[in-house]
This record gives C-alpha cells, structure tokens and sequence, in this order.
C-alpha cells in the first residue's frame, strides 16, 4: 500500500468514517415566529414579488421554448441567465443569488413532477402560474454559509435584503443549519430552519402496539383498549369561522373592507391548525416513548378525503399525524408499520369470522366463537395481527398481541 497508485488505510477509514455520519444523521426542521419592523415587512413583501415575477417567466420561458421550438430547457440553462437578470435588472440585486436559484429550482421540481404524473399514468396537472398572494415563501438553500446569520443574541435573525430581524426561539436549535425559509401565513411571518442532526433514539422498547384510526367519537384506537377522543377543532371553530366567511363573501373584491375580512377569516383557521399540529405532536410523542413498535393501516387518505367523510377526515389531519409519527419514531429508533386495511373492521380477531356490519354498530358478539367485542379496538388487533404475519400468512408470535 505505499506505492502512489494505491489508496492509504487511512484515505479509507476517513472515507468510511464520513459516510457513517451522513448514515447517522437526518434533517430536521424549526419554526420560529418573525417580528418585522413596516420597512422591513415591505422588503419581504417585495422580495416575494420579485420571486413571483421570476417564478412566472421562467415558466414562460419554458413553456415557449417547447411551443416554438420543441426544446425543454433544464435548471442549469435557466440559472445561467441569473446574472444578466440581476444586471439589467437593478431591483434583483436585493434578492440574494442563491434565493433566485432556488425559484428557478422550484419550477424544475414543478415541471418534474408533472413528467412522473404523465409517466405513471396519473392525471399530470401541468405548471401553472403563480397569482398574486400564491407565492408565499423564499429560501436559502446554504444558510449554514451564506445568507441567513442568527446574531449572538439569539434574539435577531440577519436576512440578505432585509436586515436584522426579531425573532422568537421558542426553542433552541440543534445541529448543522443547512437551509432557512422564509414564510407568509397570513398577515404573519415565520422563518423555517432545516438542520442536520443526529438521532436521539430512546432506550430499546419491545412493546407493540395496533392503532385504528377514526374521526367521530374516536380520533384513535389502540388493541389495548385505550381510546383518544377526537378533538374535532374545524368542528367547534364552525360558529366562528361561518360568520366570518359569509362577511367575507359580501365585501367588495380589492377593497380594504375585504383585506380585513380575508385577514380574520385566515387568522381562524391559522389558529385551528395550530391546535390540530399541537395535538398530533403529543400524541405522536407519547406513542413513541410509550412502545417499540407501531402498526397502523395504509389508507388511502387522498380518496377517503373525496368521500361522504371528507370533513371529518380532514378535521382529524391522518396524513399529518402519521407523517409526525414516522419521523418522531425514526429519531427515537422506533419502528412504524403500514398494513393492509382490508377487512380490518370486519373480522373477528378471535376466531377470524369475518362479518359486515353497519357502522352505528359499535359493539358486538362475535357468532362465530362468542366473543363479546368493540368494533374499533378488534380492528387495531387485526391491523397488530397483520403486522406479524409473514408472506404464507402464517401468523409469527410476537409479543403483547391481545386476543390472539
């Protein structure tokens, strides 16, 4: 090994040393809340503009280039033009470089995704323009370098073009900061910061666990017994947000009256997935500390969200909950399973019967062994049950497994 073609023990360990740190690390971000001075909440408002604008003719860009000429520009094409823009143009030069290459970014993942749509068959939705009030975010892809600078203080943020601005950290931030994002919800801002982390996992944990998700009375289920009513947010807010939609709904369109309006309309529901995020991040939380293993069902979301059930599932948020409750359990060293839904609510965990019932019926004795059963609970034993079945559908044993 000491000859100069030959690569050192050393090169090797260091390389593989590198890459066990990126396997030993994920991203994670935080949210924190922004308090801009007038000027400075104008130069956000203007810096969204200009990145709206670029967003828009880059689309355009594209879109002739392939009616007159039948060529697909790429990402690399269009950022190359970034500096002619930023000379002609003397208003971009308030814009950071990197902001304005990750707008040209955010097209190309648009046109991407619309490629993977018509690839597998799915309906494609081509690009579209962003209207005014559509574009509501910028981002600093290396604000660990460049950019964004979190003062010493901990109390301001430095944003290129904007300045120095207050900030709330509600929580202290970890790890290596990688991007920042800027965010309007609202008439309020926020700032996102994804940083590299090492994963905390918890002490090894061989408890398992079935959940069954619902929306009215029970938000979930579990195969123990336990039952975590449904919180219903959307549902109460309604005697407060209906009012204010129908005075939103009567204000005369660009008028001040209806800015207003706009603005309490959005400050409700702002409020109602806040408190839809809160209780999904508990929850999650006490799941993962509380057992090893989690099994839920793989439902198809998306179209039960199009059903006769629709404002109740949305109300109770499934897919954000179960994103939370992947990537709190892949931190803490956690397992979450996705099984197949089918038939979950209808046999009989016991003796396997399978029976289609009404869904007022809550509670039940099984005709085929006798058990005395609640629907809900005997599902999330059968979503546990199918977790630990191998591909023969022979049932492998595993520990804490009620009713089987």
């Amino acid at each position: 090994m000491g000859s100069a073609g030959n690569i050192s023990a050393g090169v090797i360990e260091r390389y593989i040393e590198s890459q066990r740190s990126q396997w030993m690390t994920m991203r994670k971000a935080f949210k924190y809340r922004l308090y801009p001075t007038k000027p400075q909440a104008r130069d956000l408002e203007r810096t969204l503009f200009l990145c709206r604008q670029l967003y828009n003719a880059a689309l355009q860009e594209r879109r002739d280039a392939y009616r007159k000429a039948g060529v697909s520009l790429t990402y690399y094409q269009q950022k190359r033009s970034l500096p002619e823009i930023r000379t002609e143009l003397l208003e971009y030069k308030g814009v950071h470089s990197q902001v304005l290459q990750n707008v040209i970014e955010r097209v190309d993942l648009a046109f991407q995704g619309f490629f993977r749509r018509v690839k597998h068959g799915e309906n494609p939705g081509y690009p579209r323009f962003k209207g005014q009030g559509r574009y509501d975010s910028f981002t600093f892809p290396q604000a660990g370098t460049t950019g964004v600078k979190l003062q010493k203080d901990g109390k301001r943020v430095l944003l290129y073009g904007i300045g120095s601005v207050k900030v709330k950290l509600h929580r202290p931030l970890e790890g290596r900061l990688k991007t920042a994002t800027v965010k309007r919800e609202a008439e309020h801002w926020y700032i996102v910061f994804v940083c590299e982390v090492e994963p905390k996992p918890l002490p090894p944990n061989e408890e398992t666990i079935g959940i069954d998700l619902g929306t009215n009375p029970h938000f979930l289920v579990t195969s123990e017994g336990e039952m975590v009513e449904a919180p219903r947010y959307f549902q109460k807010a309604q005697a407060k947000l209906a009012p204010a939609q129908r005075s939103l709904s009567r204000k005369k369109r660009s008028s001040n009256r209806r800015k207003e309006a706009r603005k309490r309309v959005a400050a409700l529901h702002r409020k109602i997935a806040n408190q839809r995020r809160d209780f999904h991040h508990k929850l999650a939380r006490r799941l993962v500390k509380q057992y090893g293993t989690i099994v839920h069902e793989n439902l198809n979301i998306e179209g039960l969200a199009r059903s006769c059930a629709a404002k109740g599932v949305q109300d109770a948020g499934w897919a954000q909950f179960l994103s939370i409750l992947a990537y709190k359990a892949a931190e803490a060293g956690r397992r979450v399973i996705a099984v197949d839904p089918k038939y979950t609510s209808q046999a009989c965990p016991t003796c396997g019967h399978r029976e289609r019932r009404p869904l007022w019926v809550r509670v039940y004795t099984c005709p085929g062994c006798g058990a005395h059963l609640h629907r809900d609970v005997a599902a999330a034993q059968n979503v546990l049950a199918r977790a630990w079945t191998g591909p023969s559908g022979v049932a492998i044993p595993c520990p804490r497994s009620p009713g089987l």
